[in-house]
């Protein structure tokens, strides 16, 4: 998919699955202990030689959330398909400036793409 490959740096064994909301449900409440089902998941096997992992999208809730945000569902699942392959890599937003380098990252590559800055359209609602 033309979105994961814009956001890798290096090779990847990659699989993408779309859930429903019971099972995104479920997958964020066993691996991070949260009890709701959230857009995008990132599980990370191997990071060197190649990153091995997977990217698991709730479409219930990316659906919603783009409709909530006035924008089209395919420049949101872009985003957080971007957002999933960036996490592999390792970056992550726990702090500040960890979170600002992220979003310049993904704004980059996501605007590179022909999408508009995802952050600016969050803003604006």
């Amino acid at each position: 998919m033309q979105f994961a490959r814009a956001a890798l740096e290096r090779d990847a064994e990659l699989t993408i699955r779309l859930v429903n909301e019971q099972e995104g449900r479920a997958l964020n409440h066993d691996y991070r202990g949260r009890d709701y089902a959230t857009n995008v998941l990132s599980f990370v096997y191997a990071s060197t030689p190649v990153i091995s992992g997977d990217l698991v999208l709730c479409a219930p809730v990316v659906s919603r959330e783009a409709q909530q945000q006035g924008k089209p569902i395919i420049a949101h699942y872009a985003h957080l398909i971007v957002h999933g392959v960036l996490h592999l890599h390792g970056m992550d937003h726990q702090n500040d400036a960890d979170a600002q380098a992220m979003e310049a990252r993904e704004t980059e590559i996501i605007t590179g793409l022909g999408f508009a800055n995802p952050y600016l359209e969050m803003e604006q609602i």
